[in-house]
């Protein structure tokens, strides 16, 4: 980004940002999601996920839909599946998981989406660590949580808390997701 540029939105020149009023820069936003919601761990169910119910939440009051949600253990074949597959689904626009992005051995989400990415989007693990901070202090330094665009699809991957997923959901991903997947799948 250059420096006093308020406009530039990671874009490589590739388009202008409607200034002359002859091309809309959001013109390929996606305006209502289909959201794929997936909780990553071993020890709780739909009913008491609330990290999951957040993220959830944060689409739905903004006029998005979930289109499916799933828990999955920390297992790295089971997560990677998972994301690989709703990323390929017709009703899914975005993906978001919470939970195993921390660094305890059973955290894998990273190192299972990780491969997945045809395009990393480093500035939203930048951009949560920065918000965090405020919430968490120095402790943020043990948050790896990652995006980037698998087969098309935008794909968040947060820490399994409430108010880390409600941070990165409400703050991050929902202002930014239509945008993004209207980008990631826009035709040359």
């Amino acid at each position: 980004m250059s420096d006093g540029d308020d406009h530039d939105h990671g874009h490589d020149g590739d388009h202008d940002h409607g200034h002359d009023g002859d091309h809309d820069h959001h013109h390929h936003d996606v305006e209502t999601l289909g959201a794929g919601v997936v909780t990553v761990t071993s020890s709780r169910t739909l009913d008491d996920d609330s990290a999951g119910d957040a993220i959830a939440a944060a689409f739905e009051s903004e006029g998005h839909e979930v289109a499916t949600r799933e828990l999955v253990p920390d297992d790295h074949d089971r997560v990677q599946a998972t994301l690989a597959n709703l990323a390929r689904r017709g009703d899914v626009d975005v993906v978001v998981s919470t939970g195993g992005t921390g660094v305890t051995p059973d955290d894998v989400t990273v190192e299972a989406v990780r491969p997945l990415f045809e395009k990393a989007l480093p500035g939203f693990g930048e951009l949560f660590r920065r918000l965090s901070y405020d919430e968490i202090g120095t402790r943020v330094v043990g948050t790896r949580a990652v995006a980037g665009v698998v087969d098309g699809t935008p794909t968040f991957c947060l820490p399994g808390s409430e108010n880390a997923a409600t941070l990165g959901a409400e703050e991050v991903i929902v202002p930014e997701a239509g945008h993004l997947s209207g980008l990631a799948t826009r035709e040359e």
